[in-house]
């Protein structure tokens, strides 16, 4: 029995459905299930504010953006009394600032502009914050180039909490400990998964090691506690905070190396990122996991222990 404190203010996990289980295709590029729930979204949904270094962004300001396929960003979700994790945000984007562009990027900068984008928005919002450099010469990449950063500012996302059925997939991302702008591969894999007839992808590496979803870290339980991959991976946000309130709880959590061959070891598992804190998994190609309401509220009250740090 989990010895489950929750603390007020904490996030919420959306009303638990029955676990859906997708039938087989019955022709090519036939998913059955595709409409049944989304995994994120159902439509890419821009922001409704977009700001460039703490002003409002033109077409023209942010040409370079949508043309240089060069950069990184981070995203999170804004509560009345901040951002969970908000530190590590900005450690994020200082580090990826770092060794994309040879420049450091100031956590008190980037919080003014988020506080200016988030000017006039009442209660919880979706922030993404990306950097990049309208001075970047592609042609001297070992130039330093100073930052630029865009803060997109939207309504916050409604992410459906069913259980979840994941096809595996050969995948490395380059520079997997940064979360750069080359997402391609990520939703081309998740768009043959889900052509397949699943929900979303699973990544593998050469070796046969289990490193992470599409946009998600995963977790595994044994019964005992939580497992992570230890395979190259981000080392995201959501991921990191339930991990201090595993800690902080004495749940045991640990990393090691999860070979795709093993999963079936595992009583449980899930996803998170920072739009969903705990994404229960049904299946991953084929071998079905146990849906456990109560490992749910426990990993949820892990993420609540975090309180909003204020921008």
């Amino acid at each position: 029995m989990w010895n489950i404190q929750v603390v007020p203010g904490g996030i919420t996990i959306g009303k638990r459905v029955g676990v859906r289980i997708g039938k087989e295709p019955t022709h090519a590029g036939e998913n059955p299930s595709r409409t049944a729930h989304s995994v994120t979204q159902p439509a890419i949904v821009p922001p409704d504010r977009c700001e460039l270094n703490g002003a409002a962004a033109s077409a023209a300001d942010l040409r370079a953006l949508a043309t240089t396929n060069y950069g990184h960003f981070t995203a999170m979700q804004a509560e009345p009394g901040g951002v969970r994790g908000l530190d590590l945000h900005l450690a994020r984007l200082d580090h990826s600032t770092r060794e994309l562009f040879g420049q450091p990027l100031d956590g008190a900068r980037v919080r003014g502009y988020m506080r200016s984008a988030l000017g006039g928005f009442d209660g919880a919002a979706s922030m993404r914050i990306n950097v990049f450099s309208r001075t970047l010469h592609r042609d001297r990449m070992a130039e330093p180039a100073p930052p630029d950063v865009v803060v997109g500012v939207g309504a916050p996302r409604r992410i459906d909490t069913t259980p979840v059925r994941l096809k595996a997939f050969r995948y490395e991302r380059v520079l997997p400990h940064v979360k750069h702008v080359g997402t391609f591969g990520l939703f081309h894999h998740r768009r043959l998964a889900q052509l397949d007839g699943f929900d979303d992808a699973l990544f593998i590496d050469a070796g046969g090691a289990v490193s992470e979803a599409s946009i998600w870290n995963i977790g595994f339980f044994d019964g005992d506690g939580i497992v992570w991959p230890d395979a190259p991976a981000l080392k995201g946000i959501s991921m990191q905070l339930l991990q201090k309130g595993l800690r902080e709880r004495g749940v045991p959590s640990d990393s090691h190396r999860i070979a795709h061959a093993d999963i079936g070891a595992f009583r449980s598992a899930f996803l998170t990122n920072c739009s969903c804190a705990v994404r229960p998994i049904a299946e991953i190609d084929g071998v079905r996991f146990a849906l456990d309401p109560e490992l749910d509220a426990m990993l949820a009250a892990c993420y609540g222990s975090n309180a909003p740090q204020a921008i």
